[in-house]
């Protein structure tokens, strides 16, 4: 196994090292927090999807730390905009710590009116 191949819990990458997200996630009751580096994209959007959906059930607030994302596609919108819906019924998702270049996507798609932006 590659150096490229080699994940660990926390970290996501593609196999031809463009596209790299490292999702850290911390917990404090129902209240989890994603921490997000890298690019959230079509390649590493499906990995912070799942692991979104590994713990909603039991949340009652759920952040997305962007302090640290470079870059995010329609696909990672498209996660957290699931992400949104899902918590609808089960308490609230905040999204916070937004770099320039993720904030200007956020405000030119509108999702910057859908979400809470801490």
């Amino acid at each position: 196994m590659g150096l490229f191949n080699k994940k660990n819990k926390d970290t996501t990458s593609s196999s031809d090292g463009n596209s790299y997200l490292k999702i850290s996630m911390t917990k404090d009751g129902s209240e989890y927090t994603f921490l997000l580096e890298g690019r959230l994209d079509t390649i590493t959007s499906p990995d912070l999807e799942s692991k979104i959906n590994e713990v909603v059930g039991g949340t009652t607030k759920l952040t997305m730390d962007l302090a640290k994302l470079e870059y995010i596609s329609s696909a990672g919108l498209r996660v957290l905009l699931g992400a949104l819906q899902d918590m609808e019924d089960k308490g609230e998702m905040v999204v916070c710590n937004l770099t320039e270049p993720v904030y200007v996507v956020f405000e030119l798609t509108g999702f910057g009116r859908l979400f809470n932006i801490e």
